[in-house]
């Protein structure tokens, strides 16, 4: 498969800035596999799409302020930077994303916060945008933590940033609702959807609820720049799948029930956790797994996702899962209908 053959036309004005009022009022755009019906619904309807035995698999990680803006030594230059991954607690050493990378050299000392209360120092340069920075402090781990949280911003994606900057409000609206386990710098967009209701509501209905956890990075937002699919890395991102989580989705697939994914980054760790077709095993570990066609998924047969860009790594997994030709159909449908489509955008369940 080629890149190319992932291309659409995307419409500006079909990109979301905001969310919808109630999470589950989205607009959700049903696809059947089986049949290439497509369907016009809102996202609570998902309730009807799910039965009693059934399982709802989702990513329970949890966006942390990992934006810091500071200024550089000497100069007072603006700079931002994007904690991407803590490589030594200790040593408070973490790789991260410098905005403007130009400015700055090793062993420039970056200043945060009010009355300069965070001091870093550029280590090394990893990419054309990347470093290696240590902070300097003197406190616990978890004091430094929470000054990082006390200054830093919810770290939304560029195109948002662009359109409208960052909220006070995006603190909660970049969140699932059951967002738990702290370390992404990026939100698992498709479980945004979700309302407390719509989870109560599957309780009621006995429809079984499993999560897992997968750190989302900046390679969310990555573009792929070679043509050749088999030739794309995937940036690696830290996995967990407990042996709970297992257990419910085995019991449910020995049922005959279905399992449904919410979103690329759940559906990408349960692949990456097949040892042996069809079962799913714990995981603590990294994957850089990149799903394209042609692939045969092994555990889930239903999947919620977002309205993705062209030629990015989310389209072409749903493009995976659901068909290229039926995929590209179906968005083209949405450019049509004006569904919105990115972050804060309407939804898709693939069944």
């Amino acid at each position: 498969m080629k890149l190319s053959q992932f291309r659409f036309n995307l419409p500006k004005e079909l990109i979301a800035e905001k969310p919808v009022r109630n999470r589950d009022e989205a607009r959700m755009m049903v696809v059947h596999r089986a049949t290439g019906e497509i369907e016009h619904r809102i996202f609570k309807d998902f309730i009807e799409y799910v039965d009693t035995g059934d399982v709802v698999v989702a990513n329970n990680t949890r966006v942390f302020p990992a934006l810091l803006e500071g200024e550089k030594e000497k100069t007072g230059a603006r700079i931002e930077v994007l904690l991407i991954r803590e490589l030594n607690e200790s040593m408070c050493l973490w790789d991260v994303l410098v905005d403007p990378a130009r400015k700055i050299r090793i062993g420039n000392k970056l200043y945060f916060g009010h009355n300069d209360s965070l001091v870093a120092e550029v280590m090394d340069n990893t990419t054309s945008r990347g470093r290696t920075i240590r902070f300097l402090f003197d406190g616990t781990h978890a004091e430094f933590m929470k000054l990082v949280k006390s200054i830093g911003k919810t770290p939304l994606p560029e195109e948002l940033r662009r359109l409208r900057g960052i909220e006070k409000r995006d603190a909660e609206e970049y969140q699932t609702l059951y967002a738990k386990v702290e370390g992404s710098v990026a939100a698992p967009i498709a479980g945004l959807h979700f309302s407390r209701e719509l989870l109560k509501r599957l309780e009621i209905k006995d429809v079984k609820w499993a999560e897992l956890t997968v750190h989302c990075g900046m390679g969310e937002y990555k573009s792929i720049e070679v043509e050749d699919l088999m030739k794309h890395r995937a940036d690696a991102e830290e996995m967990h799948i407990s042996e709970a989580t297992c257990d419910t989705i085995m019991t449910a697939k020995a049922a005959g029930k279905h399992v449904c994914a919410v979103g690329t980054t759940t559906m990408r760790a349960l692949e990456s956790a097949v040892t042996t077709p069809g079962n799913v095993y714990p995981f603590d570990g990294w994957t850089n797994r990149f799903i394209f066609p042609p692939y045969e998924f092994s555990i889930a047969d239903m999947m919620v996702s977002n309205f993705h860009h062209p030629m990015s790594s989310q389209f072409i997994m749903v493009s995976t899962f659901a068909g290229p030709a039926l995929m590209m159909e179906a968005y083209q449908t949405a450019i049509k209908e004006k569904y919105r489509f990115s972050t804060y955008g309407d939804a898709m369940l693939i069944v």
